[in-house]
C-alpha cells in the first residue's frame, strides 16, 4: 500500500489549494481510518496541521483553523486538504499520513503509512 500525493504548487497569498492523498497498491479490500496532514518547513520541525480520528470531529492547528478543511472519500480511498487563504507563512512541504485497514482473506492488518510530501508554495 503507498499514499501519492497530488495537488501542491505555487500560489498568491489569499488563495486556495487541495491536497489529495490517494491510496493504492493493494488487490483487497482497504479502509482509511484515522488520517492526518502534516507540514514541514525549511529549517522547522514537522507540524500536525490537521487530524481526524474515525467518526471524530476533526482538530486542527490554531495557525490553520477556519482557513483549512480535512476530509476524505471512503469510495475513493483518497483524503483530501483544502486550504483556504493561503498566506506565505503556510509555505511547506505537506505530507499525508493514515492508519490504513487492510482486509485480506488472512484477516484485517493495520498499519501507519506515509505520502511522498508535496511542496506548496505561497508568495505575496
Amino acid at each position: 500500500v503507498q499514499l501519492v500525493e497530488s495537488g501542491g504548487g505555487l500560489v498568491q497569498a489569499g488563495g486556495s489549494l487541495t491536497l489529495s492523498c490517494a491510496a493504492s497498491g493493494s488487490t483487497y479490500v482497504l479502509t482509511l481510518d484515522d488520517i492526518a496532514w502534516y507540514r514541514q518547513a525549511p529549517g522547522k520541525q514537522r507540524e500536525l496541521v490537521a487530524g481526524m480520528s474515525r467518526g471524530a470531529v476533526p482538530n486542527y492547528a490554531d495557525s490553520v483553523k477556519g482557513r483549512f478543511t480535512i476530509s476524505k472519500d471512503n469510495a475513493k480511498d483518497t483524503m483530501y486538504l483544502q486550504m483556504n487563504s493561503l498566506k506565505p507563512e503556510d509555505t511547506a512541504v505537506y505530507y499525508c499520513n493514515a492508519a490504513i485497514t487492510l482486509r485480506a482473506p488472512w484477516g484485517s492488518e493495520l498499519d501507519t503509512y506515509w505520502g511522498q510530501g508535496t511542496q506548496v508554495t505561497v508568495f505575496s
